[in-house]
């Protein structure tokens, strides 16, 4: 089989030299549009399915919207874990499923069993909102945006209208959530002391509010739905009704009248203050310091994290001209910039690596058309091992490369046996007088080494199958890499099977081979056999070295740091802040800016960017005691003292939770573990007070483990509370039900939107 292949090889070796040079332009081609990422998609297929609880704290949203949404969903095929998370206003559920299961098939299964979990949930609950799937390493871009000009409110309409859906367009963005968002809305802000003056009953306030829109937002009003004014038909024209609202500003509304008390209308303004206003904030951000809007722009699975990039960068300067006042600063966070200064690093190692390749080659081989075959043959073999990944959709990503690095040696190897074979033959035929043709030879001395070398590199391929079968975050990591390194060996070989004896019958055939051979080979050559004669003669000494390297080496094993990845050593770094639940809204934003302006003090930080609590179909479903903060560091600036300084100032910060990291390290944790650490203990129980007093235990129990740093229990503390009891006895009295005190008390408090 293999004489069959070298020898159409040399029978038709310009037809191979030609098809080599056509994958060579086409794979480059094909590269340039290959997806790029730091890692590959090492999170198992995730959907997660956000209901909104306006109003209900934490307990209620567990008991009325998670735990019957979870009933419904826990039943789902090819589902690995249900994890959620109730928080004020919020349930969150996340369904994990196996490994290797098609993302868009998971969606389906779980949106048929959401029409049935809907069915179970209250009135007051918002409409289950599915979010869109999401790459493992999601986060694309953070925008921090501010402006001088504009207030908050004036801001965030333009965020949400002009840059948000714009933003969206750009293809693989799957989610661009904001944080500090506030919607502008005309809001009534109702006096109970002038209700009492007037005579007037909340509900009065609710039903002119609701019939002086063209149809009420309240669900359970009579003009809850949109109805159509009908039409005029004339002997020749059909003349349809068109309601034209009145009601356009604050200004309006305050004008409605409620009813009539003393012979007196009393209008809406009499008993409420009317004006533009936003909802109750469930969240903020801070930019640089100050106040502003955060924008997160999360891609798609499939999606390449460049294009994204550039295609966000493109949408923000064609909107640019629009928006007079508004700044932006799309640096905050930019995984985009870690990834093309790796590949610009990646560039320079490659060329300086072929220069030195080159050298190498040429000295021992002592002919340039042999190194010629070599430097042509290594390229060939990996461009080729590319091309099969750019078939099944692979991303380039740091496993990638480090499966073809890795590769290297066997290719380089690959590459030079059969040319320094080819070469010594043709001087040894020519030295003895041979009139063997040039082709005979060539193939003869392909047919010599390659047998062996075919056999070694299946059995290399072979000792790879234990890669492909492991399982977990482990084996998404690592199986590109095997893929990759055996694809670039067994291309080396069909290369090294056909290429490589085409060009040498094409470049070897007329060259003076037998003036050619290396001085630095027959030197080296001498050394070795002198060496050897000794090591021979006397091989105690090479015995005890043996022993001594292998003593050494156990010596050092267990000093040897054990992670899964290196430090890649990101510009970007996120630090975590955790404060006691129950700290205001108000009192979390003064201390985020307060650590933004230091932060940015630093030597070398060039922005600062923190989101508090969650946003509106943000993947962050926390209260407002939980900040994430982002900086950015110049590239020019020394990387470990800069994060000395960082950590130094974080850990100035007493009575909270922080930590600083990267977000590929976090991403990696939270795959693993379901949170944001790299071990979690969880405890199970229906008493929280009981699971208090075990997590102390087991943290006790813990601590006294080596090597253990940044151990903590989660803060599962009892939030202040102000409770609201009905007597029921006085109830009666008034005439009034509980859900009547609970809805008057939640529409003062909170609203009613």
């Amino acid at each position: 089989m293999m004489r069959w292949i070298v020898g159409s090889s040399l029978k038709f070796r310009f037809l191979v030299i030609a098809a080599a040079a056509a994958m060579m332009y086409f794979g480059v081609e094909r590269l340039r549009s290959m997806p790029v990422d730091v890692f590959p998609e090492f999170a198992p297929p995730i959907v997660e399915i956000q209901t909104e609880g306006i109003g209900m704290t934490a307990n209620e949203v567990e008991e009325l919207i998670t735990g019957p949404m979870e009933e419904q969903l826990r039943g789902t095929p090819e589902l690995d874990v249900l994890r959620s998370k109730s928080v004020v206003g919020l349930s969150a559920i996340r369904l994990i499923f196996k490994m290797g299961t098609d993302v868009l098939h998971a969606r389906q299964l779980v949106q048929e069993r959401l029409e049935l979990a809907v069915r179970t949930l209250p009135l007051s609950a918002g409409a289950p909102i599915m979010l869109q799937p999401l790459s493992a390493t999601s986060r694309a871009m953070k925008i921090g945006i501010t402006s001088k000009e504009h207030s908050l409110m004036d801001l965030s309409m333009i965020a949400y209208w002009t840059i948000k859906f714009r933003l969206l367009q750009v293809p693989g963005v799957a989610n661009v959530p904001i944080w500090g968002e506030r919607i502008k809305l005309l809001a009534v802000l109702v006096d109970p002391d002038k209700l009492r003056t007037y005579d007037v009953a909340l509900n009065d306030v609710e039903k002119a509010v609701g019939e002086a829109l063209e149809f009420s937002a309240l669900p359970y009003s009579k003009h809850a739905k949109l109805q159509t004014e009908g039409f005029i038909d004339t002997p020749n024209q059909r003349l349809a009704l068109r309601y034209v609202l009145p009601v356009i500003e604050a200004a309006d509304l305050s004008k409605v009248p409620i009813d009539v008390h003393e012979g007196k209308t009393v209008l809406l303004g009499d008993v409420a203050e009317v004006k533009w206003e936003t909802w109750p904030m469930i969240g903020d951000a801070v930019i640089n310091g100050g106040p502003g809007l955060m924008m997160i722009v999360e891609k798609l699975p499939w999606a390449n994290t460049l294009d994204v990039t550039r295609g966000v960068d493109e949408a923000l300067k064609a909107l640019k001209p629009g928006l007079q006042g508004v700044e932006i600063d799309a640096q905050i966070f930019r995984p985009a910039t870690f990834i093309e200064m790796a590949l610009h690093n990646l560039t320079a190692a490659l060329l300086i690596g072929c220069v030195l390749v080159i050298v190498v080659l040429g000295a021992f081989l002592y002919e340039w058309r042999a190194a010629l075959i070599s430097v042509v043959a290594i390229p060939l073999s990996l461009m080729a091992g590319a091309l099969v990944l750019y078939v099944r959709g692979t991303t380039i990503n740091t496993m990638v490369l480090a499966g073809f690095v890795i590769a290297v040696g066997v290719v380089v190897d690959d590459a030079i046996i059969d040319i320094e074979n080819i070469v010594r033959r043709l001087r040894q035929y020519r030295r003895e007088g041979s009139t063997k043709s040039v082709g005979s030879v060539i193939l003869e001395a392909s047919l010599e080494v390659r047998s062996a070398i075919v056999y070694a590199t299946l059995i290399d391929a072979v000792t790879l199958l234990p890669v492909f079968l492991m399982e977990g975050l482990s084996g998404s990591f690592f199986r590109p890499l095997a893929l990759s390194y055996a694809l670039a060996v067994l291309a080396s070989m069909v290369v090294a099977l056909t290429v490589t004896p085409a060009l040498g019958f094409i470049l070897l055939s007329n060259a003076a081979l037998e003036r050619r051979e290396s001085p630095i080979t027959r030197w080296l050559q001498h050394s070795y056999e002198a060496l050897l004669t000794r090591i021979i003669r006397t091989p105690r000494p090479a015995f005890i070295t043996v022993c001594v390297i292998v003593l050494a080496g156990a010596v050092v094993y267990p000093r040897l740091g054990q992670t899964l990845l290196p430090n890649f050593k990101e510009r970007d770094f996120l630090m975590h802040w955790v404060t006691t639940p129950g700290t205001s809204h108000p009192e979390m934003v003064r201390v985020t800016q307060q650590a933004c302006r230091e932060l940015i003090s630093i030597p070398g930080v060039r922005n600062c960017g923190s989101h508090v609590g969650r946003a509106i179909t943000g993947d962050e479903p926390y209260g407002v005691n939980f900040t994430e903060n982002w900086i950015s560091v110049d590239p020019k600036v020394d990387y470990d003292k800069t994060l000395a300084k960082v950590q130094e100032l974080v850990d100035g910060y007493p009575g909270l939770y922080r930590d600083v990291q990267t977000y590929l390290k976090e991403r990696i944790k939270e795959v693993l573990t379901g949170a944001k650490q790299s071990i979690v203990v969880r405890t199970y129980g229906p008493d929280l007070e009981v699971l208090r007093h075990t997590a102390a235990d087991v943290e006790r129990a813990l601590g006294g483990i080596p090597g253990l740093v940044d151990l903590k229990a989660e803060v599962h503390r009892p939030v202040p509370q102000v409770e609201v009891k009905v007597d029921l006895a006085t109830a009666h009295h008034y005439g009034l039900k509980p859900g009547d005190v609970r809805r008057a008390a939640a529409t003062i408090m909170s609203g009613i939107e």
